[in-house]
């Protein structure tokens, strides 16, 4: 029960933590009355040099008054291309040329787009929000534009697969795995391995993921019901998971040992 209770809780918060983020993107993106409206030119002036009226940068289309990290940003300074645009893109790829410090983030992966909303979250709570900047993500009324609510979508299916990817993580832990050119390779599980603290240590499996190209050493469970059944149970046959279909044994390995060694 404990084994299933702490799992419980994690996949618990994760569901939270998507659910608070899911109502902070619709706060952050959706109408508000009275909102500045910035066209690309009228941002330009605000790089923080002498005569600038302020130094703003925009990301997603919101616009931040970002004076209080001058130091970061002002003209000179290492993120000084920030400044007075919308370089959405440059966040993630690090490309601080002109050609880079765009807004096209059409083409990013799910991970890279939660990249961008974690520097999202960060802005929305160091710096304060003056506006919206007219094009891309925000039309002349304000509101958000098709390409603004694709990334949305984005960014929260990038969200449910990390849900989905800490609940597998819960089920199977990555095993230890050590290599020497004396010894040869070493897999073995322990009750921290893949940093996933249990009460059960299990063995180590190769797991075969749809779509990946190789299988990924994990620990799995040899004792008590399948994760996908109730605690309860009275069909399972006391194996855990280990006849998972997407699970195969390592040849040489006896099937119950802790640790599987391959020499050279």
């Amino acid at each position: 029960m404990l084994r299933l209770g702490g799992r419980g809780v994690l996949l618990a918060l994760a569901v939270a933590a998507a659910a608070v983020m899911a109502a902070r993107l619709t706060g952050w993106w959706g109408p508000r009355a009275g909102v500045r409206l910035f066209i690309p030119e009228e941002l330009s002036r605000y790089r923080g040099g002498s005569g600038d009226p302020g130094l703003y940068l925009a990301l997603l289309g919101r616009v931040y008054d970002v004076s209080s990290g001058r130091r970061h940003y002002e003209p000179g300074s290492h993120y000084s291309g920030f400044a007075g645009r919308d370089a959405s893109r440059a966040f993630v790829t690090g490309d601080y040329s002109e050609a880079g410090l765009v807004d096209d983030i059409s083409d990013l992966s799910f991970s890279e787009m939660l990249t961008l909303q974690s520097w999202l979250s960060f802005y929305e709570k160091n710096y304060v929000c003056v506006g919206r900047v007219v094009g891309r993500f925000y039309g002349e009324d304000g509101l958000p534009t098709p390409a603004l609510t694709q990334a949305e979508a984005v960014i929260t299916k990038g969200l449910e697969a990390n849900q989905q990817e800490l609940e597998e993580k819960q089920t199977f832990p990555p095993c230890n795995a050590e290599w020497s050119s004396a010894r040869g390779s070493r897999l073995w599980c322990s009750q921290k391995s893949g940093g996933v603290n249990r009460d059960w240590t299990g063995v180590p499996r190769k797991l075969y993921k749809p779509g990946a190209k190789e299988p990924r050493c994990v620990c799995v469970r040899t004792t008590g019901p399948p994760s996908d059944e109730m605690p309860d149970s009275l069909t399972h046959r006391n194996r855990g998971d280990l006849d998972h279909p997407h699970l195969a044994e390592y040849t040489g390995c006896p099937p119950l040992a802790v640790t599987c060694s391959f020499p050279l």
